[in-house]
């Protein structure tokens, strides 16, 4: 399984996860089975506000899950459109949020619960 995290600065398992998706220069990805890491440079830094495109913002590459601070509901309806589960961090490095996904304690974030903008619900 893939699991993908928005960075700020790329710091492999130390990288701190960065509080929303769409605007994240880079995205480190872990790779549950071969325990490996890879970085991609966020290919749609510049999407004005609500037309995130994450295929794009991939760079084309399939992951399995995201896991973010926070995200919007266009950008949880195409990944989700695409098999992709979003799941909220907790504050702290690529290497804890791993620990908690491995440990089943994180939430799934659901359209309901996106950002809005980025005031008012968003908790990131």
């Amino acid at each position: 399984m893939k699991l993908c995290f928005p960075v700020e600065l790329e710091n492999g398992l130390d990288s701190e996860v960065f509080g929303h998706f769409g605007s994240a220069p880079i995205f480190v990805v872990f790779d549950t089975e071969t325990k490996s890491i890879d970085t991609i440079n966020n290919q749609d830094l510049g999407h004005a506000h609500g037309m995130c495109s994450p295929l794009k913002a991939l760079d084309g590459k399939m992951v399995d899950v995201v896991v973010v601070g926070g995200i919007g509901a266009g950008a949880i309806n195409k990944l989700n459109g695409m098999g992709i589960k979003v799941y909220r961090a907790s504050k702290g490095t690529v290497r804890d949020n791993i620990g908690l996904f491995e440990s089943n304690t994180m939430s799934e974030i659901t359209v309901e619960h996106a950002c809005s903008g980025h005031a008012g619900g968003c908790v990131h």
